[in-house]
């Protein structure tokens, strides 16, 4: 892949915008770079966005400023989704909806922090990954992105009573959307909903829809039942075909 020798017009834009938010100039050169490596470098490490820069310092000051310099990451995310809101295509919208997406970010190195062993229902085998819940925007214009994020950290790896499963910390990304006000009804991910983070989202008195797993029991007709049987006996009348890629 050819080198990178100057900074895309996008990434030139979004110091423009950001930049202040780094308080030197080697710091927003850092920034720019790790921007511009994360969407044409080949190799998106931080050794392979250093090769990739034809012009740049050794691969260790753009790992020390991602890992050791402080800077504010909330205070960067307010920034960027108050920028969204200029644009009718990303503004909030009563039409829109906050997805709760819970992917797995695949590693081939057991030493990263906070990665572990999960099971992967894509593919149904375990994996060495991150488990990432992120609250998504998305709007009547079909464009969309995230608006908060967490990371699960294994029970093992928790001090005493800090461990936090999928339903807390998808209940904290629920109402960070509630905080900033966005409106639209929820979406969650069938991974994600149980009865304690169903109920959270109840109290709200938003509109909510998620798919949920096969061995999940439900309360229908006054009797805790599992799914399979509360399907078979709705009405085909009530049912409509969904279509999820190209199983209908």
């Amino acid at each position: 892949m050819p080198a990178i020798v100057d900074f895309p017009t996008v990434v030139k834009d979004a110091l423009a915008i950001f930049g202040d938010l780094c308080d030197t100039e080697p710091a927003r050169r850092h920034f720019a770079e790790y921007l511009t490596g994360l969407m044409v470098a080949e190799n998106k490490t931080v050794s392979g966005i250093n090769r990739a820069c034809a012009l740049t310092t050794d691969q260790s000051c753009l790992n020390r400023w991602l890992t050791e310099v402080e800077w504010d990451v909330t205070a960067l995310n307010d920034r960027r989704l108050a920028w969204l809101q200029q644009a009718p295509q990303t503004r909030d919208s009563a039409r829109g909806v906050s997805a709760m997406d819970n992917p797995l970010v695949a590693h081939t190195g057991k030493l990263i922090e906070d990665v572990g062993w999960f099971w992967d229902h894509a593919d149904q085998r375990q994996v060495i990954a991150h488990d990432y819940l992120i609250s998504n925007d998305v709007c009547p214009s079909k464009a969309h992105y995230p608006i908060e994020w967490r990371r699960l950290k294994q029970r093992d790896a928790c001090a005493a009573k800090a461990f936090k499963d999928h339903t807390a910390l998808g209940i904290e990304l629920l109402d960070a959307v509630r905080k900033r006000e966005i409106p639209g009804d929820f979406t969650v991910e069938s991974s994600c909903p149980s009865a304690k983070g169903l109920k959270h989202i109840q109290s709200t008195q938003r509109g909510y829809v998620g798919d949920l797993k096969l061995n999940r029991k439900v309360v229908y007709e006054g009797r805790e039942q599992q799914r399979q049987d509360v399907a078979r006996q709705i009405p085909w009348a009530a049912k409509k075909p969904v279509r999820v890629g190209r199983r209908r």
